[in-house]
């Protein structure tokens, strides 16, 4: 976990969120995620893992409450501003979300020629990150010729390649076995080592000890919640004393 740049990366000050006239699905949640920090969002199917994670990345506004995010206020952010944010947080579905026509390269190229990047720094840039994923050799290869975890592999290089300053992965490792959930998580870390805060949202209590300097974020029916007393919310600071 890097800690030499401990800004605050995003705020939520008692932020709740209904679809329609449904009931709440996230009440009066605060938090703040610092810069270069690992967080793991833990809860039961059904906690409101998901719909927290599209306030992050911007596809969803709260019914109430004020988030912050990268220094602005995200509520309010004019529409044309909104696709130069968006550029700077990576996004890993837990459905992967692939296009289908395209293969491997070209899906992880996608970012880079929205965003008007040269063809030959493309090349390089992709060619440099499929390798980094462990899948060099199947550059060529479209969606459904990949395995669920080459799959997921694609899809997270995909959401890396233009080095976001926050990366947010709902469930990744839901669709692989056990070893290669280790091995996600071993490219999350080294995204976050290269300074990118990353939140992982994840029912599986056992991938928490997997990063020993994780900060642990609980959400139970809605809520962030300390129920165990192990817990401490909002997260400390890096180097915060407790």
């Amino acid at each position: 976990m890097t800690t030499s740049d401990t800004g605050e990366i995003a705020q939520f000050d008692s932020v709740g969120l209904r679809y329609g006239t449904d009931r709440e699905v996230l009440s009066d949640v605060s938090f703040t995620l610092f810069r270069g920090c690992f967080y793991f969002l833990t809860g039961a199917s059904g906690a409101g893992k998901t719909s927290l994670l599209k306030l992050l990345y911007l596809s969803q506004r709260p019914s109430r409450g004020n988030i912050r995010l990268f220094g602005a206020d995200a509520i309010t952010l004019p529409r044309d501003r909104l696709p130069g944010f968006r550029r700077r947080v990576g996004v890993v579905f837990q459905d992967f979300r692939l296009v289908p026509h395209l293969s491997a390269f070209d899906n992880v190229a996608l970012p880079l020629r929205i965003a008007g990047v040269a063809e030959a720094d493309v090349t390089q840039a992709v060619g440099d990150m499929l390798d980094w994923v462990g899948l060099a050799d199947r550059m060529h290869a479209r969606p459904a010729t990949l395995s669920g975890g080459e799959q997921q592999r694609v899809a997270i290089a995909r959401a890396v390649i233009g080095r976001p300053d926050l990366l947010v992965a709902d469930e990744p490792t839901g669709n692989v076995d056990p070893e290669m959930a280790v091995k996600l998580l071993r490219l999350f870390e080294a995204l976050n080592r290269l300074g990118t805060t990353v939140v992982v949202a994840t029912h599986d209590v056992h991938l928490l000890q997997k990063v020993p300097d994780c900060l642990i974020m609980r959400l139970d029916k809605g809520r962030l919640g300390d129920p165990t007393g192990a817990l401490r919310f909002p997260p400390r600071r890096p180097g915060q004393q407790p």
